[in-house]
This record gives C-alpha cells, sequence and structure tokens, in this order.
C-alpha cells in the first residue's frame, strides 16, 4: 500500500513539473523543470520494476537537458512571452 501511495505522489509531482515546464517563461526554468520530470519518470519506471527502461531514460533524459542547455546558451536566453 505505501508503494502504491508513493507512485500516485510521484505522478502527482510529474504533472506538476510538466505544466510547470510547459507554461514557464524562463526557457531555462522550463529546462530545469523538464530536467526534474526526466528524473521523475526514472524513479516511476524504477518502482514499477523496469528498470532498463529507467536506465534508457535517464541516459536520454540528460542528452536532451544538455543540448538544450548548450542551445539556450548559443542564443539569447529571455522569456518566451
Amino acid at each position: 500500500m505505501l508503494g502504491m501511495n508513493v507512485l500516485v505522489f510521484l505522478l502527482v509531482l510529474m504533472l506538476a513539473t510538466g505544466l510547470m515546464a510547459l507554461f514557464a517563461s524562463d526557457l531555462l526554468a522550463a529546462i530545469i523543470m523538464f530536467s526534474a520530470f526526466s528524473f521523475l519518470a526514472v524513479l516511476v519506471y524504477l518502482m514499477l520494476g523496469a528498470p532498463d527502461v529507467a536506465f534508457t531514460e535517464a541516459v536520454v533524459g540528460v542528452v536532451a537537458t544538455t543540448f538544450l542547455i548548450v542551445a539556450l546558451k548559443r542564443m539569447d536566453r529571455g522569456c518566451s512571452k
């Protein structure tokens, strides 16, 4: 029962970070929220017993976050509004 409560809590956090990343006006904040979303997805996959999927998500999340930060550094960081 405790595992199910933790899983629901992680899914709610994933929903919250996804919405924050979607509606963030600062691009760096959106990238950080995307990274947090990816980390929470790794935890959910591990709790569901899929370590191979969790490892793949971790690698994809790190690579995507790195690319996004490098791209952000090459352009003017600012608000999307």
